[in-house]
């Protein structure tokens, strides 16, 4: 057995064959059922001439279909590659022209656009379509039907060994630009993201069977749901790297504020996973409804990562539900996790983004690519070194911009997050360089403004942009989703924020939206707020 995504799997099928391991829209899959379901899968992909290094794309919502897709595609060691349902056809052509599909695996609802991208697709040899209920139009696809696929091959685990070189994946948009395939080994990603290293204690798994044994000894698993779509790289460790010790996942195929209360009750959920405001204000406001009525009894865990997590936000679930531990991470796709924190009742302002205990292997490091000491001030980027990723997908002047070597020696994935080492070693995030705003001078991270923003009561979503100034170069500008039938001012606006942040931070001028753009996992969209602030495109 190695460091291999699909061996760690495995070893888990083996431990727990009649444990439940997925519910996904009313369907359930055991460890075992999900295992034959896959090998089937894999046998397919076998037979249609798809093996070692070849790549499969997955395109549709949440489903029990796309993680059997993903653990068959691992099986016979090829490489899937997650697609973003929500892109159009100009970005899907770019995304499969650079991924290089062998293969594609979706749902049928997406059945046109994958017909008017066929032509940036010239390696594409077989498609399957998962039916989900819609009657897209099929005609010049030559699809098979996904459970055709299945029911025509073997269940059983017959395939060749595999490596810890094998390659994962993770396509990723970030809050600009189009979209970057971040290639990891899987014994790189397993210890980055997949567990491999104990977040409480910073110790490294001894061996492939750790975590399974660990499991095994514990006697039961807790059921963690996802929340944000698995084409985003949070869900997806969670589906994964919880199959590795034998947990439980839940999950639905679109984020829904009232579905989610209604599935903590129904499958007795104990932690769920959310990218910040986004899913957390909504879940609020449901929580808040006169009429809901939930029982939460078995939850006791609520954890944000990949987006901002407002101070706001924090206090209120600690104010609706006491009883649960809020958790807030930081890391990325590059850099695999670099560290957590335990949300604490008033003790929620931060300085840009949050606060945390770094994980094992992460660093900050400044300009020169020296690791900052701890309590210095010095602001520097966020590093990881140790196990990170090979390369960004044929992209090789994004990954010499971002995998660095120092002048000793020393490998760092720097993503392009600005952060402190505080004295007691926890790393401050303030926000991401390439949207920062510089006014006279000052460098102002929107995440930290868009925090204060939120705490007006008025305010329920808002993005943060640099728009021309000619005396100061840039200043700040908020593109504002107010709540229903209210309007809040610039200046009440401005006067909260005085309270939280610098003056020379307080956005000078507002833009109102119906609705702010976010990515499926909850990434603001930058470029969309830009235009908005700069009159290029209409607002509300």
């Amino acid at each position: 057995m190695e460091y291999n995504l699909a061996d760690l799997f495995e070893a888990s099928v083996d431990a727990f064959p009649d444990r439940e391991y997925l519910v996904a829209e009313g369907k359930r899959r055991t460890y075992a059922e999900m295992e034959a379901r896959a090998n089937r899968l894999a046998h397919h992909l076998q037979a249609q001439g798809v093996g070692p290094g070849d790549h499969v794309g997955i395109y549709g919502y949440n489903s029990v279909e796309w993680v059997e897709t993903l653990w068959a595609v691992f099986k016979i060691r090829a490489t899937w590659v997650n697609i973003n349902y929500r892109y159009v056809e100009e970005e899907l052509a770019y995304l499969f022209e650079n991924a290089d599909l062998k293969a594609l695996v979706y749902a049928r609802e997406f059945a046109p656009r994958v017909k008017g991208v066929l032509d940036h697709l010239p390696l594409l040899q077989h498609t399957i379509v998962i039916q989900d209920g819609s009657d897209a139009d099929l005609q010049g696809l030559a699809s098979v039907d996904y459970e055709t696929a299945l029911g025509e091959h073997s269940p059983e685990r017959d395939f060749a060994p595999r490596s810890p070189d094998d390659r994962y994946i993770l396509y990723t948009g970030g809050t600009t630009g189009m979209p970057k395939g971040v290639v990891w080994r899987h014994e790189d990603v397993f210890f980055a993201l997949g567990g491999g290293i104990d977040p409480v204690t910073n110790e490294r798994v001894t061996s492939p069977m750790a975590l399974v044994e660990a499991a095994q000894a514990a006697g039961g698993a807790p059921t963690n749901m996802p929340i944000a779509p698995l084409m985003h790289g949070a869900s997806q460790w969670a589906t994964m790297g919880g199959a590795f010790r034998g947990g439980r996942v839940v999950l639905m195929a679109k984020f829904d504020p009232v579905h989610t209360w209604q599935l903590v009750e129904q499958e007795q959920v104990n932690m769920i996973m959310i990218t910040g405001d986004a899913m957390a204000r909504p879940m609020i406001d449901a929580l808040e409804d006169p009429d809901a009525s939930y029982d939460l009894s078995s939850l006791f865990g609520i954890g944000s990562t990949a987006a901002l997590f407002s101070p706001a936000m924090k206090d209120r679930f600690m104010e609706l539900l006491p009883a649960i531990v809020l958790t807030d991470a930081i890391g990325s796709s590059e850099g695999g996790s670099n560290g957590y924190s335990i949300v604490e009742k008033g003790k929620t302002a931060m300085k840009g983004g949050p606060t945390v205990k770094a994980v094992r292997d992460s660093v900050v490091v400044d300009d020169d690519l020296n690791e900052v000491e701890p309590g210095s001030g010095v602001v520097g980027k966020v590093a990881r070194k140790g196990n990170i990723p090979i390369e960004y997908y044929k992209d090789p002047e994004k990954t010499a911009q971002t995998f660095v070597t120092a002048p000793n020696g020393t490998r760092y994935s720097i993503p392009g997050d600005f952060a402190t080492l505080e004295a007691d070693g926890t790393i401050t995030l303030l926000g991401r360089g390439s949207v920062s705003i510089n006014s006279g001078g000052e460098k102002i991270f929107p995440e930290e403004v868009e925090g204060a923003v939120r705490r007006h009561p008025e305010v329920y979503d808002c993005v943060v942009v640099g728009v021309p100034d000619e005396r100061w170069g840039q200043r700040v500008a908020a593109v504002v989703q107010a709540r229903p039938d209210t309007e809040p001012h610039l200046d009440a606006i401005q006067e909260e924020c005085r309270k939280h942040i610098a003056g020379y931070k307080v956005p000078r001028e507002i833009h109102y939206v119906d609705r702010i753009e976010r990515s499926p996992s909850g990434k603001p969209d930058y470029r969309w707020a830009k235009a908005v602030a700069t009159g290029e495109i209409a607002g509300a």
